[in-house]
């Protein structure tokens, strides 16, 4: 997921996408483990999804609220 597309999602629906890249990496570990991952580079694209996700949530937290939004 580009940068772009993760800045128009709510932080709700970033931090349930932070949830399942980090539970996609732990399956990939297991993977890689037990010799089932072919592709040794998608933990590593995997771990810098999760670092944009949280880019973005830090970025939205510190936002300062306007007066519309509660």
């Amino acid at each position: 997921m580009k940068t772009e597309e993760i800045r128009k999602l709510t932080i709700d629906k970033i931090e349930e996408e932070i949830e399942d890249a980090r539970e996609k990496l732990m399956r990939m570990r297991f993977q890689i483990a037990t010799g089932e991952l072919k592709d040794q580079n998608l933990p590593r694209t995997t771990r810098r999804e999760i670092a944009r996700l949280l880019t973005v949530l830090r970025e939205k937290r510190a936002e300062p609220k306007t007066e519309g939004e509660a």
